[in-house]
């Protein structure tokens, strides 16, 4: 007889455990998340844009927006292909999907070999030319409060000129964005494009950190300090590479770095590494960068004991926070049938076992 496979599957989670240092960590975050009042108005929490999603990959920004949108954000955005909006879309009607974007008619040319005409049948000039593309999304920008750039965005050529523009139009606006997947092809290829911009966050994964570290001659570098490296070496030479970029360096841990300050979120995450998780940290990352001008703007009484300059990486630390809670509790209910939606359902209960109810008083933490 084969053995018993049957296993119990947990009606319960415990708690997540704490180090201290993470523990003092979530309290200050937490002094950032607004509390739900009634004088509050629609927007106000936070809108979120995400641009990506093409004919091939949908999934990537609705998972990204979702998170978003579930963390708390009042308005998610989704800005994409035509063939990428029409299943997006029908994924839910909560996030507003703007056919925006457009990638190159295939043709014998195109490098890429992409099949992408089905995005327009005869495509205008106005559909092929990158600075016409984004000139119609750059207007949208003046509606949005951060922007996510690259979950399912691919390789396209045009896809990617055309996110370059955006991402310097953004850049001027002082607008957050938080870069993931094939937006750090742009970072790779042309660093300029957010060096010294603190306001940028990348979230590379380990494929993507190391061609991001070799591209830059970061490798080498730690190679030469190697008796005085530590784990965090990479991440902060990195982000001082970029000039104050925070970097996102996923693993066991996730270290946070600007190339001045380095955070360690040491929470226990799941084991399954099915793909899509990471789109769940780019949404949370946003949200909470979204909270940060809600604190800045002073719509409740916060009690001005954070500093401007440390919110990004509170910011931060809180997505990558609520990304390894997401991330445990899902795999405490799924183990290895885990999937990326599964975490997309676990955010709220996620959010409610680190930061608590913070809508009973509008500072100080319940730890």
């Amino acid at each position: 007889m084969p053995p018993n496979l049957t296993t119990s599957v947990p009606t319960s989670v415990s708690p997540p455990e704490m180090s201290p240092a993470t523990k003092e960590m979530i309290a200050r975050v937490r002094q950032m998340i607004p509390p739900m009042l009634e004088k509050f108005h629609k927007g106000q929490l936070g809108r979120v844009g995400v641009i990506g999603g093409s004919e091939d990959y949908t999934g990537a920004p609705y998972f990204s927006a979702m998170a978003s949108a579930r963390l708390g954000c009042d308005m998610s955005h989704v800005i994409c292909t035509p063939t990428a909006a029409t299943v997006i879309k029908s994924y839910s009607p909560n996030l507003m999907v703007h056919p925006l974007m457009r990638s190159s008619p295939s043709s014998p040319g195109n490098p890429t070999g992409s099949i992408t005409s089905r995005d327009a049948s005869s495509p205008s000039s106005g559909d092929t030319d990158a600075t016409e593309i984004a000139n119609r999304i750059i207007p949208l920008l003046d509606r949005l409060h951060v922007l996510v750039i690259g979950p399912g965005l691919g390789r396209d050529p045009l896809m990617q000129d055309t996110c370059a523009l955006v991402i310097r139009a953004a850049r001027d606006k002082g607008m957050p964005m938080v870069l993931d997947a094939d937006a750090l092809q742009l970072v790779q290829r042309d660093p300029a494009l957010v060096r010294g911009y603190g306001l940028a966050v990348l979230t590379p994964n380990v494929v993507e950190f190391g061609r991001l570290t070799s591209a830059l001659g970061v490798d080498e570098q730690v190679r030469r300090a190697r008796e005085a490296a530590g784990e965090t070496a990479k991440v902060e030479a990195l982000a001082r590479a970029l000039g104050g970029v925070m970097v996102v360096q996923k693993g066991p841990k996730d270290y946070l770095s600007d190339g001045k300050v380095t955070f360690t979120v040491d929470l226990e995450g799941g084991r399954k590494r099915s793909g899509g998780q990471g789109d769940t940290l780019t949404g949370s990352i946003a949200t909470f960068l979204g909270w940060r001008k809600a604190y800045l703007d002073g719509i409740w009484e916060t009690g001005g004991r954070l500093k401007e300059e440390e919110l990004v990486g509170l910011a931060v630390f809180g997505g990558s926070a609520i990304t390894r809670e997401c991330s445990r509790l899902a795999f405490a209910k799924k183990g290895r049938s885990l999937q990326a939606s599964d975490l997309t359902d676990e955010v709220h209960t996620a959010f409610l076992n680190l930061f608590g109810e913070v809508d009973d008083d509008s500072g100080g933490a319940r730890l």
